[in-house]
């Protein structure tokens, strides 16, 4: 008998009594037993009469509230116990606070002569430094196969090609073979390592450490679980990593080689910090005792073996065995973590030229184009994260300084400018390693059209702190 007959209010015996609302009759199924809804609608019926509250942990999202304490113990933003190789503020690097400079104003605000200060400070800090870096564009044999696969788009073959010119200097440095410790900083998806691997795969003994401070999904560690190497995830922010501590380099104490693609501004600084500083002096600390004297006689028996060990130990002393790092986003970098302060300071530069300059480096890659979401205030665009891989750059008007720039500079001296701000930026970080011991280079590793963002800073131990073989 139909719902219609029985009238409005009144279910048909022995079927559901949920009211559908949207069809105007009631549920046509079966409930159950000694039940009066379904098996859908008695679930909906019981929640209907439950209270959501917001999670007290992150407002963002709601738990029913009897629910409450059982989501706390699984709910994703609850503080989670520390790994070991956790340590607060290792990298962070100032911590000096009356040094860190009080919020400036944005670049909008400034006056035409104080942009023309600004700019001829810059000019004078860069003079002397080499503006033009050398092309060094090259490709890995590895990623062939990949780069003439008609199925990969545009976008995908930018990507590749970057990828191969990364391993492809990695190779000209030495720095792909057996024995290592590869560890990716901001390693989202784990791409670079997988093409590392990929170009090691007939090397023994190699570790892959993927280090991301976030969640990641389409993640292709999973494509390495029948190969020899090892990859592990360390998901912990670069501030707080201690390479000393993660298990496998204590076991192991493999030489490390730092790699990332596209590493946003502060966090090369962090990474930088976290391999030539906290990790480096934690492994010098270990042999710090000096080597026993011997006798002439001692020396002429041992000669044969001295000159073996000493080669062994070559990467020992220098447990960093090399850094290869495609720059970006300079627009993010921070005084607080920023390793070329020195630099900045001998040139007569400070924490509050850096902040502009570092605003200013995005005239390198964004020219006079403004965002096209809505940023009411500079401070909301400064926040703004982006999720693609380039990083690329959106300002608001007010930040980027567009009103105050026209009739002083062109879009093309902004663009220079914005350059030589990135140069300095950079040059403070080669100046950084080369105090510590490496040979650091700075340069061109792909075409502008590929990426914008197409410098890469590269680093080995230099040679003459490297001992050599002691010969009779």
């Amino acid at each position: 008998m139909a719902a219609a007959e029985q009238g409005l209010g009144s279910p048909v015996p022995g079927r559901c009594a949920y009211f559908v609302e949207r069809k105007k009759r009631f549920c046509k199924m079966t409930p159950a037993p000694g039940r009066r809804f379904c098996g859908e609608h008695g679930q909906q019926e019981e929640e209907n009469d439950r209270k959501r509250i917001p999670c007290p942990l992150d407002p963002k999202h709601t738990v029913y509230e009897d629910q409450l304490q059982k989501h706390l113990k699984k709910c994703n933003s609850r503080e989670k116990p520390k790994p070991v190789y956790f340590v607060q503020d290792i990298n962070a690097g100032l911590k000096d606070v009356a040094e860190i400079p009080e919020k400036q104003v944005p670049i909008s605000s400034l006056s035409k002569e104080e942009l023309e200060n600004l700019i001829i400070k810059l000019k004078k800090a860069s003079n002397g430094l080499e503006l033009c870096l050398k092309e060094r564009i090259l490709s890995h044999q590895a990623l062939q196969e990949a780069l003439n696969d008609p199925k990969n788009g545009e976008s995908a073959f930018k990507h590749l090609k970057q990828q191969a010119s990364i391993l492809g200097n990695m190779e000209k440095l030495h720095l792909l073979g057996p024995g290592r410790c590869f560890v990716e900083f901001g390693a989202g998806r784990g791409k670079l390592s997988h093409w590392v691997d990929v170009a090691l795969q007939n090397v023994e003994n190699v570790q892959f450490l993927l280090v991301e401070r976030a969640t990641t999904r389409f993640k292709v560690d999973g494509k390495h679980k029948r190969r020899g190497s090892i990859f592990e995830r360390l998901q912990v922010d670069i501030q707080h990593l201690c390479l000393k501590k993660v298990p496998v380099l204590e076991k192991k104490k493999l030489p490390v080689v730092g790699i990332g693609k596209h590493l946003c501004g502060a966090a090369t600084d962090l990474a930088l910090r976290c391999l030539v500083e906290s990790y480096t002096a934690c492994c010098d600390g270990k042999n710090e005792q000096p080597a026993p004297k011997r006798s002439r006689t001692d020396m002429t028996e041992v000669a044969s073996n001295n000159s073996a060990d000493n080669e062994g130990n070559k990467e020992y002393c220098k447990p960093v065995a090399g850094i290869v790092i495609a720059l970006c986003c300079h627009h993010k970098c921070d005084w607080t973590h920023y390793v070329g302060r020195e630099f900045f300071k001998s040139v007569g530069l400070g924490p509050v030229e850096f902040h502009y300059f570092q605003r200013m480096s995005s005239w390198a890659t964004c020219g006079l184009r403004e965002t096209t979401t809505k940023a009411s205030t500079s401070e909301e665009s400064e926040d703004q994260t982006n999720d693609t891989e380039e990083h690329e750059q959106t300002f608001s008007k007010t930040e980027s300084g567009s009103d105050t720039l026209q009739g002083i500079l062109t879009v093309e001296e902004r663009k220079e400018i914005g350059c030589l701000c990135k140069l300095l930026i950079d040059h403070g970080r080669i100046e950084y390693l080369q105090q510590r011991g490496y040979k650091a280079v700075l340069q061109y590793y792909i075409e502008s059209a590929v990426s914008l963002e197409n410098v890469l800073l590269t680093a080995v131990p230099s040679p003459s702190l490297i001992p050599e073989p002691t010969h009779v």
